[in-house]
């Protein structure tokens, strides 16, 4: 049987006091949260992740047709127009200095020569010369024509003064007379030049064939000048005073005292030293001018006007040699001015042929036809 205890009650413990834990409930902070953030929330969250993942690539093509459409519409530079490539010219200067070494060693060449042109050309080697070695030379070599007639194969020109060539007495000339002159002429040779790849980046150059004496090169018809006729110098035209000062401190002074003669921003060096000891001024030829009456007047400043002056400037040794000069002369403060020393007389411009009726500029002329 149990007995109840009457009394006062005693307070518990402090140990007894306290309530016990309560159970975890969802939605409340406990053993699932991690960091202050619960595991559901990390689920809610990475599901919206992958949605939005999955849009971007839905909306993908989209965007990137929507960027393309947005881009202004520019035309595509058109491609640089290749010009026809131009002939190599390559090896041409070295293949005319060779032609001209080997033109030198055949005009020397005699009996016993042979191996001397071998060395420009090796079937040389198999020759037979005639004369005696050195009786005829080769001076004043020069280029005056240079031609490629293939990638590889120059044809070079080489003008040559002959000398030490006794010509054949004629039936009048007297037997044994010393008075016969010796022959020295320009003549002609065209030697052909084949050129390769050398050792060491040169180049490789042999000759084609022995020289084959040619015409003299096809003398080119002089263009029309500016100038009028040539006409006396007079003393008392300005152009002849001012032309006659200036070239006399440029050829006998060696340009002392130039400048006083010369237009503002002109600059110009004379021989040094002084090549002659004096000059005389003979004719001009006056740009546009075509009447011979006398000029004493000098035209507003800023005039010019282009001449050619023809003179004798005596040399140290008292000769007298011809010269002459283009000049572009200036007005200024009522007198002539050099504004410069031209490196050619002018010539006037070259009117091109009207195109024959019925044809189109630009197009071919048509053929001509021969009747039998």
């Amino acid at each position: 049987m149990n007995l109840v205890r009457t009394g006062r009650h005693q307070p518990a413990t402090p140990q007894e006091a306290q309530p016990a834990a309560a159970p975890h409930q969802e939605g409340e902070p406990g053993a699932g949260a991690i960091g202050g953030w619960s595991t559901g929330a990390q689920a809610n969250s990475a599901a919206l992740m992958r949605w939005l993942v999955w849009a971007l690539i839905a909306l993908g093509p989209l965007l990137g047709t929507l960027a393309y459409l947005s881009v202004p519409a520019t035309s595509a530079a058109p491609a640089p127009s290749t010009a026809p490539a131009a002939p190599a010219v390559s090896g041409g200067q070295g293949a005319a200095g060779f032609a001209t070494l080997f033109v030198s060693a055949y005009l020397s060449a005699g009996r016993g020569d042979e191996p001397k042109l071998a060395a420009y050309y090796p079937p040389a080697a198999s020759l037979q010369l005639d004369g005696v070695s050195g009786q005829h030379r080769g001076e004043q070599l020069t280029v005056v024509r240079l031609r490629q007639s293939d990638i590889s194969v120059w044809s070079v020109t080489v003008a040559a003064r002959v000398t030490g060539a006794q010509p054949s007495p004629s039936p009048s000339t007297p037997a044994g007379d010393s008075t016969t002159p010796v022959a020295d002429a320009v003549r002609y040779f065209q030697v052909p030049v084949a050129t390769a790849p050398g050792s060491g980046g040169a180049t490789a150059y042999t000759a084609l064939a022995l020289p084959a004496e040619v015409a003299a090169p096809e003398r080119a018809k002089a263009p029309e000048l500016v100038y009028g006729a040539m006409r006396p110098a007079l003393p008392a035209d300005p152009r002849t005073q001012a032309v006659t000062s200036f070239l006399t401190a440029y050829l006998t002074k060696a340009g002392a005292e130039l400048d006083r003669y010369l237009a503002p921003g002109t600059r110009l060096a004379a021989p040094s030293p002084a090549p002659y000891s004096g000059i005389a001024v003979d004719q001009l030829a006056v740009e546009g001018e075509s009447g011979g009456e006398p000029v004493v007047a000098v035209p507003g400043d800023g005039t010019s006007l282009r001449l050619l002056v023809t003179l004798r400037a005596t040399g140290r040794d008292g000769v007298r040699l011809p010269l002459t000069y283009a000049l572009t002369l200036k007005a200024r403060a009522g007198r002539w001015e050099i504004a410069g020393l031209d490196g050619a007389p002018a010539v006037t411009s070259v009117t091109p042929a009207p195109a024959p009726a019925g044809t189109a500029a630009g197009s071919p002329s048509p053929a001509p036809t021969h009747t039998p």
